[in-house]
């Protein structure tokens, strides 16, 4: 089993670029296993669910229970109804889904490498929906390998360069404090988003902070085949910690100094330049925030190690 994209010479981790793959027939992507999965991951709270009427324009906003309280038995029980909507973060915590990541990955390695070597941190995002139902619009840190397995769903992206669909400022609050606050469709970008019609065996290769979101029609959909299923398998590089230090440079040029830095790409010489004073300041913050915590936690009187660690930095962060 492997993914290749369809352009094998004219791929590049830089772009967007279509895939194929055969991983919608792998045991661990079929349904019965999904729910077992789900089970495990439920008490680890990497389970995710959205409220019904949410829209791609929506923010992305999910929790940990069910919105009618149903457990995950009920869950896959009633998974062909209507808006039905479950996401299960972080799957590589289980052993079997980490090694099939990582399975998934070694087959692309050295196409990903020649561009992007020091692959890391690799992760999985699997999101099961009965339409019609959305995955509002977003961006992500990590590069993604998307692949859908079972049913219908139409993937909308941007290229990572975009800045009318979502502006430099609000790329940098993401990457340095984890906020998609600002991270909305603006519907007149729309035009500019590349559209995948996608059924089992396609997927789409997409950059770090590209953009994206998706949707379910019901126009394919009939009993016994009414559940969309896709995953997102993600992972960082030395290029996307690269990137991430010079957003954090930017991001303190533009917050507090009042200038327009270039956008990362832009000038790489000024981005080496960028990049060590960038990963400077991220250490600072965390450690700042780091010492807030620790002396709030004093003043509460906790044991330190309640919470000193303040606000953890995401992986690939800096």
């Amino acid at each position: 089993m492997g993914v290749q994209p369809l352009d094998p010479q004219g791929f590049s981790t830089h772009r967007i670029n279509r895939l194929h793959h055969d991983f919608h027939h792998h045991p661990l992507f079929q349904l019965p296993e999904l729910a077992r999965l789900a089970k495990e991951l439920m008490p680890l709270e990497k389970c995710r669910f959205i409220k019904p009427g949410m829209t791609q324009a929506s923010a992305f906003r999910h929790d940990a229970q069910h919105p009618d309280g149903r457990d995950i038995d009920e869950v896959f029980e009633r998974i062909e109804e209507t808006g039905s909507w479950i996401a299960l973060y972080n799957v590589e915590a289980i052993p079997r889904y980490r090694a099939l990541l990582e399975a998934i990955i070694d087959g692309v390695r050295a196409t990903i490498e020649r561009e992007q070597p020091g692959i890391f941190n690799v992760t999985g995002f699997i999101f099961i929906s009965a339409p019609p139902s959305v995955t509002p619009f977003h961006i992500d840190r990590e590069n993604n390998f998307w692949l859908q397995l079972h049913g219908r769903k139409v993937l909308s992206v941007w290229e990572p360069s975009d800045r009318d669909a979502v502006t430099a400022a609000h790329v940098e609050d993401f990457i340095v404090s984890h906020t998609l606050r600002d991270v909305r469709l603006n519907e007149s970008s729309r035009a500019s988003s590349h559209e995948f019609d996608s059924g089992p065996g396609d997927g789409v290769y997409f950059p770090t902070t590209s953009p994206h979101m998706t949707r379910t029609t019901t126009d394919w959909a009939k009993p016994g085949d009414g559940v969309s299923v896709s995953i997102g398998v993600t992972f960082y590089t030395k290029h996307t910690v690269h990137l991430a230090r010079v957003h954090q440079f930017n991001r303190v040029c533009r917050k507090y100094l009042r200038v327009t830095p270039a956008y990362p790409g832009a000038s790489p010489w000024r981005d080496a330049v960028k990049a060590p004073f960038g990963l400077a300041l991220a250490i600072s913050r965390q450690w700042t925030l780091r010492a807030l915590t620790f002396w709030q936690g004093l003043k509460a009187h906790k044991r330190p190690e309640e919470g000193w660690l303040g606000e953890k930095a995401p992986p690939g962060s800096y």
